[in-house]
């Protein structure tokens, strides 16, 4: 082809301005003196989505480059095929006439080929006495030659992100399966957390799939799935923790008493052998002056105490109280405390006492003091557990998340 030369269609077919910049600018930026015909067809195979061409625009092309005597495609080479539409149709596996115009139409519209029409619109060439083509009308395919390299990149651009969009659906996958065996696990085992708050936000999350996810809709499901898995094993490692420091300290505690039973007076009994202590050998001190709140209003007020009962859950004012327990060592409160705040309010409003304090730990300085301080006031009559459960009824009322929205875990 003739470099810089733009012809018009014959007939009634326009010519768009669009398609001669086309033209223009990539006779211009076109670098490449010659590539393999078949590799920039791959090329094109890989991009076609990108190109707005179907398998039958591909058909139609492989047709036209099959025309072409030679492999490769030079820039000073006559690239102008003139097959018949009888032939193409032949070598594009028998499609329909209408079909192979349609997409010769979307290959033109795409940058892909040119028009080279003659005077009268025939396909011919003109060939000298060497038998040399000396010109050609048909189909120039001298753009593949010119965009070359930027089918390329294109291609692989394509391929990049085939491969991308595979490994986050593995990865969502992967995610999932972790989730929802992670939560089954949590729930058959009895692990304490608000479960069904989790399923809820796995379930909201599910629902947020698509039935053909685009690469953006997959990373952002995939990175808020993640964060819920972190979350839940967050938790999980919470509680492991905690179980491991419960032990150790239970197991010091009765080294100590075992190795040193004069070193602890008789008022410095720990609580956990005061509650198998038979009900006339407990120290009267405690007059039933506090009243006892109800259990469930004690949870709801502080229910970050579930996690330390025995079973992962608190389900009597027994178990309260083995929770109590643990929540007292974990915060460094001494036994012979802990002892005297329950002969003052008694064991249930103690281990309510403990509840309280863990919930509001974090604005607490000192657990054992505080702990001291509410069992002077209560042995003076000055102290009631209903105002502090009020308070934290009302600043628990903020509580919880909108599934998906930052998965804020509820023990």
């Amino acid at each position: 082809m003739q470099e810089g030369h733009i012809t018009t269609p014959f007939g009634r077919r326009s010519l768009a301005l669009a398609l001669v910049r086309r033209q223009i600018a990539a006779a211009e930026t076109g670098r490449i003196r010659s590539a393999d015909k078949w590799k920039i067809f791959r090329d094109v195979s890989e991009a076609r989505e990108r190109l707005g061409l179907q398998d039958r625009s591909l058909a139609v092309l492989s047709a036209l480059l099959s025309f072409y005597p030679e492999n490769e495609l030079r820039r000073d080479a006559q690239l102008v095929v003139f097959p018949s539409n009888a032939q193409l149709t032949l070598r594009a596996h028998g499609i329909a006439g209408a079909t192979l115009r349609r997409h010769l139409a979307l290959l033109i519209e795409a940058g892909l080929i040119l028009r080279r029409d003659s005077a009268n619109g025939k396909r011919y060439a003109r060939k000298d006495r060497a038998g040399e083509i000396e010109s050609a009308f048909g189909f120039d395919i001298s753009p593949l030659l010119w965009r070359a390299e930027e089918l390329a990149s294109v291609a692989q651009q394509v391929v990049a992100d085939r491969l991308a969009l595979r490994r986050a659906r593995e990865n969502l996958t992967i995610c999932r399966r972790d989730i929802r065996k992670l939560i089954a696990a949590a729930i058959e085992e009895g692990a304490a957390g608000d479960w069904v708050f989790i399923e809820e936000c796995f379930s909201h999350l599910i629902g947020r799939i698509p039935r053909s996810p685009a690469m953006m809709e997959i990373a952002s499901i995939l990175h808020d799935m993640e964060r819920l898995r972190s979350e839940i094993v967050k938790l999980l490692e919470t509680q492991q923790k905690t179980q491991n420091y419960s032990t150790n300290d239970a197991h010091g505690e009765r080294h100590i008493q075992n190795s040193n039973p004069e070193s602890i007076s008789e008022s410095e009994v720990s609580f956990e052998n005061e509650q198998e202590a038979k009900p006339e050998n407990r120290k009267p001190s405690f007059d039933g002056a506090m009243k006892v709140f109800p259990l469930d209003l004690v949870l709801k007020a502080c229910p970050e105490i579930n996690a330390y009962g025995p079973t992962g859950t608190i389900n009597s004012w027994r178990d309260m109280m083995s929770a109590a327990v643990v929540v007292r060592s974990m915060l460094g409160i001494s036994p012979r405390a802990y002892q005297d705040a329950c002969d003052m309010m008694g064991p249930e409003n103690a281990a309510a006492t403990m509840a309280c304090i863990l919930e509001r730990s974090g604005h607490i300085n000192s657990a054992g003091a505080y702990l001291r301080d509410l069992s002077t006031k209560a042995k003076r009559g000055a102290f009631s557990l209903g105002p502090v459960l009020t308070a934290l009824l009302r600043a628990s009322s903020g509580r919880g998340a909108v599934p998906g929205k930052g998965f804020v875990m509820r023990s």
